[in-house]
Parts: C-alpha cells; sequence; structure tokens
C-alpha cells in the first residue's frame, strides 16, 4: 500500500483553515509488477462482479496482462481506438452501459480515458478504479474532470476513483514524451499556487496553506528528479507517480483544482478549444500547459520587477472578446454576467498589497529555474515546439482568463498600472 494513504490519514486530522479534508480515495498500490494483482485489489475493495473495463487501444496494450488479472469477474469491454479528448459525448455513453445495473468500473490509462469515467460514475454512482499506464498527468486521484461540452471545455465535479493502481514496470516503460508531458503538467502548480494566494489576498478566497503545501512538497520533489524523469527506471517512475497523485488529492480535499492549475491550465484549455472545431487535434495536456507555465512564469516574473504599481478598474472590450469565441460566446457570458469575477477586487487593494503579491510570485521558482529543469525533462518549452504560431498563442494569452469564473494574477494585468 503507497504512503499516500498514510498523508490520507494524516489530513483526516483537524485543519487550521477550518474545514474537514476528506477524498474519496480508499486504496491506492504502487509498486513492481502488480498488475497481477488487480483483480484481488478489487475484490478486497468490494467491487461488483460485473465490471466494465474502458480503456483505448494503446492503454490496453500498454497494461498487458490486466485482462487476464481479473479472472473471475464477469467483464465487459467499453475500447477507444485512440481517445485524445474527453468529451460529454464518452460521458454519456459510458452512463449508458452502467446505468441501472450494479456494476464497477476499471479505468485503464491516463486523463481522457480516465475523465470520462470520473464524471459517469459520479453521475451513476459506481465504484471507480483507476490503473494508470503512464505518469503523464495530475488527475488520476481528482475528483474534477475537464469535458468537452459543444465545444467548450469546462471542469465539472466528478468523482475521486476508490482504488488507484500503478505498476511501476508499466509506468517506467511508458513512452517518454508522456513522461516529459507529466512534469510539465506538475511545473504547472507553481503558477496555480501563485494565483491561488493572490486570489485569496485580494478576494478572501478559501485558502489552505497545509494543502498547498502538500502540492508544493510534490512538485518540489519531482522539480528535483528533472534529470531521471524519462530514465527507463521503476524506483523514479513509482516517486513521479506518487507526486502526480499528491497534487490530485490536494485537489479532491478543496473540492476544486485551486491547489493544482490556474492561469496556464485555462490558456491551454482556450487553445483546444478554438482548434478542435478546425479538426486539429491536441497537443498532450502536459504540453501544451508546460509551455504555458513557462509563460506564465516570465510574465509573472515580469510583473513583480515593478516596485509599486497602481491599481486601476477592469474595462474590456466584451464585443471583442466574444468575438474571439465565436460560438463559445454564451458561455463566457454566463460566466460573467451579472457578476464579473473581478467585481471583488477592490482596485486600491493591488496598490496597498503590491509588496505581498510581489512575495508571492518569488515564493516560487524562477521562469530560470523550471524551463531549465523542464530541459532536463525533455519537455517542450517554446510555442513553437507546440506548434503554435506566436500570435495565435498570444491571443490565447490574451483572453483565455474570461473562460474561467476564477481570478489569476493573468486576469488582473489590465488592472496593474506601473
Amino acid at each position: 500500500m503507497s504512503r499516500i494513504m498514510d498523508i490520507i490519514e494524516e489530513f483526516k486530522k483537524p485543519c487550521p483553515c477550518g474545514r474537514v479534508h476528506e477524498t474519496a480515495v480508499k486504496d491506492v498500490h504502487i509498486g513492481s509488477g502488480i498488475i497481477k494483482d488487480t483483480g484481488r485489489i478489487l475484490k478486497e475493495n468490494n467491487f461488483s462482479s460485473d465490471l466494465l473495463l474502458v480503456a483505448d487501444k494503446n492503454t490496453l496494450k500498454a497494461a498487458d496482462g490486466i485482462i487476464e488479472a481479473l479472472d473471475g469477474f464477469n467483464v465487459s469491454f467499453h475500447i477507444y481506438d485512440n481517445i485524445r479528448v474527453a468529451d460529454m459525448k464518452h460521458v454519456d455513453e459510458l452512463r449508458e452501459l452502467i446505468k441501472n445495473r450494479d456494476i464497477s468500473v476499471i479505468s485503464v490509462g491516463t486523463g481522457s480515458v480516465n475523465d470520462p469515467c470520473r464524471l459517469a460514475c459520479a453521475l451513476e454512482n459506481k465504484k471507480l478504479c483507476i490503473f494508470a499506464t503512464a505518469p503523464s498527468m495530475d488527475g488520476f486521484a481528482s475528483d474534477t474532470s475537464p469535458i468537452v461540452k459543444e465545444g467548450f471545455k469546462s471542469s465539472y465535479q466528478a468523482k475521486s476513483p476508490e482504488v488507484i493502481i500503478g505498476d511501476t514496470k508499466t509506468l517506467a516503460s511508458s513512452p517518454s514524451y508522456l513522461k516529459s508531458a507529466g512534469f510539465g503538467d506538475m511545473m504547472a502548480k507553481y503558477v496555480g499556487l501563485v494565483d491561488w494566494k493572490v486570489s485569496s489576498l485580494l478576494t478572501g478566497e478559501y485558502y489552505c496553506e497545509r494543502v498547498a503545501g502538500l502540492t508544493r512538497n510534490a512538485v518540489d520533489t519531482l522539480l528535483s528528479m528533472a534529470c531521471r524523469v524519462t530514465a527507463d527506471d521503476e524506483e523514479t517512475a513509482g516517486q513521479i507517480f506518487e507526486s502526480l497523485l499528491m497534487t490530485g488529492i490536494a485537489m479532491s480535499f478543496t473540492k476544486n483544482s485551486r491547489p493544482a492549475s490556474g492561469s496556464e491550465h485555462i490558456i491551454a484549455h482556450l487553445i483546444e478549444c478554438l482548434q478542435l472545431p478546425e479538426g486539429i487535434i491536441p497537443n498532450y495536456h502536459g504540453e501544451d500547459v508546460g509551455v504555458c507555465t513557462l509563460e506564465m512564469l516570465k510574465f509573472y516574473n515580469s510583473l513583480a520587477a515593478f516596485e509599486s504599481v497602481k491599481g486601476v478598474t477592469e474595462s474590456p472590450d466584451w464585443d471583442k472578446i466574444f468575438a474571439v469565441y465565436g460560438n463559445m460566446a454564451e458561455d463566457v457570458k454566463k460566466l460573467n454576467f451579472p457578476e464579473n469575477i473581478v467585481d471583488s477586487v477592490n482596485p486600491d487593494d493591488i496598490t496597498a498589497g503590491w509588496q505581498e503579491i510581489r512575495d508571492i510570485i518569488h515564493s516560487v521558482p524562477s521562469y530560470d529555474a523550471v524551463r531549465d529543469a523542464m530541459i532536463k525533462a525533455g519537455c517542450k518549452i517554446t510555442v513553437s515546439d507546440i506548434e503554435k504560431s506566436q500570435d495565435y498563442f498570444d491571443l490565447c494569452v490574451k483572453y483565455s482568463p474570461y473562460m474561467r469564473k476564477r481570478l489569476t494574477l493573468l486576469r488582473l494585468r489590465d488592472m496593474i498600472k506601473a
């Protein structure tokens, strides 16, 4: 059993933030060759004898031996060719397969396979196990699912899996580009933690130092392992997977994605939403997010260079914003009217709190430090690396803050005058 369970038990103790930190995760197993124990682990956790296995052809191949390990279960299968974008139609398909049945689900794969399962199982109240096939993203333990619905990507409240299994042999043998993507996704936490604390400072949004510390420790650990990320090494793969799980657990503790994502994820989501109608298949999540992370760290560091600023009232050009979003404009209107996320920000508080905001920015590693680590980890680091033009990328940076009702330092850009 993973030490993750010890952390979950520790967080059940009273917290200074005043909230009770709970997660639906009941059992975590990380070890070498444990794919053979999958059936036993599910039985110990009282999974139904009827089991739906969800995967795509690539992840099922990566989990060689998983079917044999489920001997004794009545297994049905839902196998995608190659699912790269989690869409609400996938959620609806799964719900049809599991509703009104005494059945549990095992999701074999990573984000795009896991996310529809997480939401479908939440809506139909079914047990879920995730068998990870690559350390490529941080959402294994999360209780939210980023899903595209009618072209617009939103994070839906879903459920954490009751059981998580990571066979270090499987994880270590996964493609190096997936490991690098996982590293890029983890580096994003530095931006997310800055955004969360700045929002708490300016709006009083709930913030837990203890949960933030859980994420920070996980990402700091991974940062120190940068040169080992792509190695075919089981011990390293297990440590990376554990770090990824910790940020997902942190999200489930707060019941939102604040401990793990900020402006960088929102930019990546807009890139995806604008290109999907053009038939452009997205990059791996951590690739886009990693590049967006570097761009935000560079921008935030440039803001921190100002010794003082003046806060002003935001005055966005909504006609231009809605034009950029096109068919998604109605979704954006709902997120910004009648109440706007910056309505609760007093410009004078930006002016008065600037030194503290600078300290928050400087509390995480710099752009240069994270960039150097990402190079060591084999990550994509430039806009051209993710095959986007600079003009297109800049447009997504500029207009992304309006697609979430979430305060970030990027959203405050037009309220900060040097």
